[in-house]
C-alpha cells in the first residue's frame, strides 16, 4: 500500500526514501520546497555546496607505472632479471645486456597491451551532461543540467533526455523510453499517483530516471537524486565494485608459469649442486645455472601470447566484433553460457505489425523492423488491399503521430514506436501517411491518455466527419455495436471471435491494438469529445511485437551444437520473453521473474540460474547476482547488452558484449567486445575466432617449450658428463628469441582447422597441456639432446674447434624446431590437411630463420658475437639428416596417437 502523508520535517538531505510510495506533495515537504515556485537561488546554491554536481564520480585508471611494473613482476620475468643480475656481477656484460633486452622488450609489448583506459564511468558521466528546464524564484530558467539540485523542479518535453531522478508532479500524456535503464521494449507512460512502497523499478510510473528520454507528452518533475544518488549513479557503483577477472587464459597461464618456475628453479639447484660435488669450479656452475634458466624459460611465450591474441582480434574485427581487452578473444573460445539481453540483442528493438486480423481474418504482414518493404498476404497469398482490411490500415496511419524518414540509409522514426509500427504497416499496403492526411485532414484529436487506453482523431470524408479509434481492446470492445465485413459494409459483431483472436496473439508475445471508426454528420467546428466515442464500428485487430532477428535464431541453434546454453535475461515482461524465447529456439516453459528471484537465497539461485533459461522483469542487481551465480557454478559466462542497465553484468560476466549500433556508451565501456553490426550471430563467429586463438596458442607452446627442455638437457648433461657447454647463455638466447619470432608466431596465423565449432566448450580445470602433449614435449626435447649433444661430441672427437663444435648445436636445434613446426601446424593430423601453403608466413619465416643462421655461422662480426665458427657441407648434413629423423620420427608418433585415441572413442 502507498504511505500516508504523514507531516515531517523538511530536510533535502534526508535518508533516501521510497520515494514513489509518497504523494508529490508529501515528496515536495521532505524536501522543503514549493513545487509552485521553486528553490530560491541562494538555497540552490547551498544544496549545491552540500551535495556537490550533478555529475558521476569519475573513478582513476591504473596508473601507467604501475601497469609497467605489473609485467615485471610475472614469475619467469623475475627468473630472467635475477639471471640478468647473475650474470652481470660475473662480468658477462654482453649476456647480461641481451637478457635485460629481452625482459625490457616483453615488458612493452606487456603495457602496450594494457594501456587502453576503461570509459564506462566517463560515458555515464556524460550520458547526464544536458541543458535543463526549471523553476527556481517563482521563474523558469535554463541551467547545465550539472547545476541540478535535490528540491529542483524540472520541466519536461518530448524529446528530453531525463536529467536527474525525478518524482513527477505533473504530467499530460508524458511517455518515457525506459529501456536504457530497464530493458522495457516499449514507451512507458507515467502518472503521479502513490505506488506501493515494494513496486519494482521498472513499475514505478511516478518517476522519471536519470538517462532515460521523454518520448511524446510534457510533465513537471521534484528532483529526488542527482549525479551519484541516482539509479545511473548507483549502476556507475556497481561498475567500479566488479573486479576485473581473470580471464582463463591468464589463469591457466599464471599456474603453467608457477610449475615451469618451480621445476627450472629445482633442476637448476640438482645440477648446480651435482657440479660443485664433482668439484667444478663455482664460476662455471654459477655460468651453468644462468644458462639453464635462461634456457628453460620460454622467453618468447608472453610475445607470442600477445601477438597470438592481437591477431585473433583483427580477424574479429572482419567479422564485426571489436575486441577491447586483448585476453577476451581466448576467453570466447571456452564460453559455456551467454547471458543475452532480449531488446536490440536478440530482437530488433523495433515493433513491427505481424498479423492484421479483419472480418474474421487474419492477415500475415512480413518485413523487419522500420523498413516499410514487405508484403500482406492471407494463406500466403498476397491480400487485397480493400474493405475492412484498407480500412484498418488507414485508421492506422490516420490516428497515429509518428512519422517515418529516410536518413544515411536507414528508416527512422519519431514519436512512438507502436505508433510507427502502424504507419510501417500502411506503406507495406501502399499507403501514405502524407497522402492520407492530404485526402482526409485532420480536424480535431483525442490524445492517448492511460485513464482512456485509447486515442481517436476526427477527420473529414466525403462530406461527413468520421472518428478512427484506437486503444485497448478491453477499453474498445464494449463500446463496439457492429463490425466492418470484408467488403467494408457493416455487420454483425461477434465478440467470441474477437476475444480469441486477440488472446491468441497476446499469447504469442504481441501487442493488441484494437482498431474503430464511428461516422457522423456534425460540422467541421465540432470538437472532439470523450462522450462522442460510443457506438463503434470495429475494424479490426492489429498484432504488433519487437521480433526477433532472424540471424540469432540460427547462432543460438549454432551455439546449442558447440555445447554453448544461451540464457535470455530481460527487463520486459514474462510473456513478451517466452514468446521470443520460443521463437529463437530456446526451451523455455517458463519464466522467472525478478520478483522471484528477489526470494531465492544463494543455494536456489544458484540453481534456478542453472536450469532455467528466460528470466523477466529482472533489475541489474539481479543480473549481477545471476551472473555470479553462473560463475560460482563454474561456468564461463559471456553476457551481452546494449542498455545502462547492463553495464554491471557485462563487466562482471568473464566476457561481456555490446552492441555498438543501438548499445549506449556505458554499455561500450564495460563491455570486452562491442559488436558492430548488433548481430547476435556475430558472437557465434568470435567464439570460433576464440576456439582458434587458442588452438594456435597450444600448437606455439607445445613447438617452444621442446626447445627450452632440450636446452635444459643439454646443460644438465654436459654438467652430469663433465663435459663443456654444448651451448652458451647467449647461444640459448639468440635460438629463444629469433625461432620464436621467425618461427613461432607464424602459428598465430594458422587457419581454424575444421570441425572447431563441434566440440564442446573446454571446461576451466582443463589444463593447457593435456597428457599425450606432454608426452610429445618430451619426445621431442629428448631428441634435441640426442642430436645437439651427439653432434658436439661427434665435433670435438673429430678435431673440429670448440667454437665450431657449438655452431653445430646451435643449428641442430635451429634446424629440429623448423622441422617439427610442421609437425605443429596440426596437433592431431598431419599438416598436409591444413593445406601446404594455407599460411604463407610459415615459409617467409623459415626464409628469414635459414637467413639468419647462415649469417651468424659465417659473418666474422656475429662469429665474434657469439663464439661460433664457419662449418662444412658435411656438418651440414649431418644436421639436416637430424632434422629430418627427428621429424618424421614425431609425424609416426602423431600418427600412432591418432589410431589409439579413434580406437578409445
Amino acid at each position: 500500500m502507498a504511505l500516508p502523508d504523514s507531516p515531517l520535517p523538511p530536510a533535502d538531505d534526508a535518508p533516501e526514501l521510497a520515494w514513489h510510495a509518497h504523494s508529490a506533495d508529501s515528496a515536495a515537504r521532505r524536501l522543503g520546497v514549493d513545487h509552485a515556485t521553486g528553490l530560491g537561488d541562494d538555497e540552490a546554491a547551498t544544496r549545491l555546496a552540500r551535495h556537490g554536481p550533478n555529475q558521476l564520480t569519475e573513478r582513476p585508471g591504473k596508473p601507467a607505472w604501475r601497469r609497467f611494473a605489473a609485467q615485471l613482476g610475472q614469475p619467469l620475468v623475475i627468473v630472467l632479471i635475477g639471471a640478468g643480475m647473475v650474470t652481470g656481477a660475473l662480468g658477462e656484460v654482453v649476456d647480461s645486456s641481451v637478457i635485460f633486452g629481452v625482459v625490457i622488450v616483453n615488458a612493452m609489448i606487456g603495457y602496450w597491451q594494457e594501456a587502453k583506459a576503461e570509459g564506462a564511468l566517463a560515458a555515464l558521466a556524460r550520458s547526464v551532461a544536458t541543458p535543463v528546464t526549471v523553476r527556481r524564484g517563482g521563474h523558469r530558467k535554463q541551467l547545465d543540467a550539472a547545476q541540478l539540485v535535490p528540491g529542483d523542479i524540472v520541466m519536461l518535453a518530448a524529446g528530453d533526455r531525463i536529467p536527474a531522478d525525478l518524482r513527477l508532479i505533473r504530467q499530460h500524456e508524458l511517455h518515457t523510453d525506459d529501456s536504457m535503464l530497464t530493458g522495457e521494449s516499449q514507451p512507458v507512460s507515467k502518472h503521479t499517483s502513490a505506488l506501493d512502497a515494494d513496486t519494482l523499478l521498472a513499475d514505478r510510473l511516478n518517476m522519471a530516471y536519470a538517462g532515460t528520454t521523454v518520448v511524446a507528452g510534457q510533465g513537471t518533475g521534484l528532483v529526488i537524486a542527482t549525479g551519484d544518488a541516482t539509479e545511473t549513479g548507483r549502476i556507475a557503483d556497481l561498475i567500479a565494485a566488479a573486479p576485473d577477472l581473470v580471464t582463463p587464459l591468464t589463469r591457466k597461464m599464471a599456474t603453467f608459469s608457477n610449475w615451469l618456475l618451480w621445476a627450472i628453479g629445482g633442476l637448476a639447484l640438482v645440477t648446480v649442486g651435482v657440479g660443485l660435488a664433482r668439484g667444478e669450479p663455482a664460476f662455471d656452475m654459477f655460468i651453468a645455472a644462468v644458462a639453464l634458466a635462461v634456457g628453460a624459460i620460454p622467453e618468447g611465450l608472453p610475445a607470442a601470447v600477445t601477438v597470438t591474441l592481437a591477431i585473433g582480434v583483427a580477424r574479429m574485427a572482419k567479422r564485426r566484433a571489436i575486441i577491447r581487452h586483448l585476453p577476451a578473444v581466448e576467453t570466447l573460445g571456452s564460453t559455456t553460457v551467454i547471458c543475452s539481453d532480449k531488446t536490440g540483442t536478440l530482437t530488433e528493438n523495433a515493433m513491427t505489425v505481424r498479423v492484421l486480423w479483419c472480418a474474421g481474418e487474419g492477415y500475415a504482414v512480413s518485413g523487419h523492423g522500420y523498413n516499410p518493404e514487405g508484403a500482406i498476404s492471407h494463406d500466403e497469398m498476397p491480400a487485397d488491399i480493400d474493405g475492412a482490411l484498407r480500412e484498418g490500415l488507414i485508421a492506422g496511419a490516420l490516428c497515429n503521430d509518428a512519422s517515418l524518414r529516410h536518413e544515411h540509409g536507414q528508416w527512422k522514426i519519431t514519436g512512438d514506436p507502436t505508433e510507427a509500427a502502424l504507419v510501417v504497416a500502411a506503406r507495406k499496403g501502399g499507403l501514405d501517411e502524407h497522402t492520407l492526411g492530404a485526402l482526409f485532414p485532420r480536424g480535431d484529436e483525442l490524445p492517448f491518455d492511460a485513464c482512456r487506453q485509447f486515442m481517436a482523431t476526427m477527420h473529414a470524408s466525403d462530406g461527413e466527419t468520421v472518428v478512427y479509434v484506437k486503444g485497448a481492446l478491453e477499453r474498445l470492445l464494449p463500446l463496439c455495436v457492429d463490425q466492418l465485413s470484408a467488403s467494408g459494409q457493416p455487420a454483425p459483431i461477434d465478440h467470441a471471435a474477437i476475444e480469441k483472436a486477440a488472446h491468441a496473439y497476446a499469447g504469442q508475445g504481441m501487442r493488441v491494438l484494437l482498431l474503430a471508426r464511428k461516422n457522423f454528420n456534425f460540422g467541421q467546428n465540432f470538437r472532439l469529445t470523450v462522450g462522442v466515442i460510443d457506438q463503434l464500428t470495429l475494424i479490426g485487430l492489429v498484432g504488433m511485437i519487437d521480433p526477433p532477428r532472424k540471424a540469432a535464431i540460427s547462432a543460438i541453434r549454432n551455439c546449442h551444437s558447440a555445447g554453448i546454453r544461451v540464457k535470455m535475461i530481460t527487463g520486459d515482461h514474462a510473456v513478451t520473453a517466452l514468446a521470443i524465447a520460443r521463437q529463437i529456439g530456446l526451451s523455455a516453459d517458463k519464466a522467472l521473474t525478478g520478483g522471484e528471484l528477489a526470494l531465492l537465497d544463494a543455494t536456489a539461485l544458484g540453481e534456478a540460474a542453472h536450469s532455467v533459461e528466460v528470466f523477466a522483469r529482472v533489475e541489474p542487481e539481479q543480473k549481477l547476482r545471476l551472473v555470479r551465480a553462473l560463475q560460482a557454478r563454474g561456468e564461463v559466462v559471456a553476457m551481452t547488452g546494449d542498455g545502462v542497465n547492463d553495464a554491471p553484468a557485462l563487466k562482471q560476466a568473464d566476457i561481456g558484449i555490446a552492441m555498438g549500433l543501438a548499445g549506449t556508451e556505458v554499455a561500450k565501456g564495460a563491455a570486452d567486445m562491442v559488436l558492430t553490426d548488433d548481430n547476435f550471430a556475430s558472437i557465434e563467429a568470435a567464439v570460433e575466432e576464440g576456439r582458434g586463438v587458442w588452438d594456435n596458442l597450444v600448437k606455439f607452446i607445445t613447438w617452444t617449450l621442446p626447445t627450452n627442455f632440450g636446452e635444459g638437457l643439454v646443460i644438465v648433461a654436459a654438467i652430469l658428463f663433465g663435459a663443456t657447454l654444448p651451448i652458451t647463455p647467449l647461444q640459448i638466447l639468440w635460438i629463444n628469441m629469433t625461432t620464436a619470432v621467425l618461427l613461432g608466431l607464424p602459428l598465430a596465423f594458422e587457419p581454424i582447422e575444421r570441425g572447431i565449432m563441434q566440440r564442446p566448450p573446454r571446461r576451466l580445470e582443463t589444463p593447457v597441456l593435456d597428457g599425450g602433449l606432454i608426452r610429445r614435449i618430451i619426445l621431442v626435447s629428448v631428441l634435441l639432446l640426442a642430436g645437439a649433444f651427439g653432434l658436439f661430441l661427434r665435433e670435438l672427437e673429430q678435431g673440429h674447434s670448440l667454437a665450431e663444435a657449438r655452431t653445430v648445436a646451435v643449428n641442430v636445434f635451429v634446424l629440429v624446431e623448423a622441422a617439427y613446426l610442421f609437425n605443429c601446424r596440426s596437433l592431431t593430423r598431419s599438416f598436409w590437411s591444413q593445406g601446404v601453403f594455407s599460411n604463407p608466413w610459415i615459409w617467409a619465416g623459415l626464409g628469414s630463420m635459414l637467413a639468419l643462421q647462415l649469417a651468424m655461422t659465417y659473418l666474422p662480426v656475429m662469429n665474434r658475437l657469439f663464439q661460433t665458427a664457419p662449418i662444412g657441407l658435411m656438418e651440414w648434413a649431418e644436421i639436416v639428416a637430424v632434422a629430418l629423423l627427428c621429424s618424421a620420427i614425431i609425424g609416426l608418433e602423431k600418427h600412432l596417437a591418432g589410431r589409439t585415441a579413434s580406437h578409445t572413442a
